[in-house]
């Protein structure tokens, strides 16, 4: 196998679920949804730490298999840590070709939280 692949941890996208509380007011639910396998890459460039320290959120680089369309606004938890990532680019832009040997596609996110 390769590194990447072997790097990948469970993972789900994360649904937004609206519904009535007892009081007839809207509650939005955040509940887990499909689960999937990603590799996750930290960028820690020069360029992301100096982003950082102006308030700019800590950026990845997630790769999954090519059947797995992540796009923006979708969230998604890593299951090992619990942490949140909301997608910022387009799933459909960045895959390796079906000729290739990796059947890989990637997109960058950036950490979320639940709103509380």
């Amino acid at each position: 196998m390769s590194l990447v692949y072997d790097s990948m941890e469970d993972s789900y996208i994360i649904d937004k679920v609206t519904r009535l509380d007892d009081y007839g007011s809207v509650v939005t639910d955040y509940v887990k949804g499909a689960p999937f396998q990603a590799s996750y890459s930290f960028d820690d460039s020069t360029t992301a730490r100096i982003a950082a320290q102006e308030g700019v959120k800590t950026r990845y680089t997630i790769m999954t298999k090519r059947s797995v369309v992540l796009q923006f606004p979708q969230v998604i938890v890593r299951e090992s840590d619990g942490k949140y990532f909301q997608i910022m680019s387009d799933g459909k832009d960045n895959k390796t070709p079906k000729i290739a040997g990796l059947d890989l596609r990637a997109v960058e996110a950036e950490e979320w939280e639940l709103p509380k």
